[in-house]
């Protein structure tokens, strides 16, 4: 972050707020004219920095309505048998997210089914006999009270003054 400016942070924040913007309307938001606006998303895009747009679903609404966290426990740590768990999460539909963690459990899991009764097949047919799998701890998510995707992005602030210059 230590290379974006303010006007960056801004359409950055702006883009979360809400990515179908208009250039026009990104620009009033930033401070910026139109092809300034323009041109800053389009690096955002190039270096990186923005890594894709999307729609957000209310997976009530389109039927998974059970969210749970899984907390997973590997029988080695073997280099190869790392790589192999995790492709296996990455190309698994119901793993919408999963962290690598230090503490109790070798990875976190979020996964996002109908019921209950399909996470009780999903443990037994899928997530039991993903590579390496010793131990599941499952927590059913009762509410969630917070799940925003926006990062907390904070414009970089004006460096402080040196003496010389709080003595003029």
């Amino acid at each position: 972050m230590n290379d974006l400016d303010r006007h960056d942070v801004l359409l950055l924040a702006e883009l979360q707020r809400d990515a179908r913007q208009t250039v026009q309307q990104l620009a009033a938001a930033t401070g910026l004219s139109g092809t300034p606006a323009w041109k800053r998303v389009k690096d955002l895009e190039a270096t990186g920095v923005i890594t894709g747009y999307t729609a957000l679903v209310d997976r009530d609404k389109v039927g998974l309505s059970l969210a749970v966290l899984a907390e997973v426990n590997l029988t080695r740590h073997h280099e190869d048998d790392v790589r192999r768990f995790e492709q296996a999460v990455a190309a698994c539909a119901p793993i919408v997210a999963c962290w690598a963690t230090t503490g109790q459990a070798d990875y976190v899991l979020r996964v996002l089914v109908p019921d209950i009764k399909r996470y009780e097949a999903f443990l037994h047919e899928t997530l039991f006999r993903l590579p390496g799998v010793t131990h599941v701890r499952s927590s059913v998510v009762l509410k969630e009270v917070k799940a925003d995707t926006r990062l907390p992005l904070e414009p970089p602030r004006a460096p402080a003054p040196t003496r010389r210059q709080r003595a003029r």
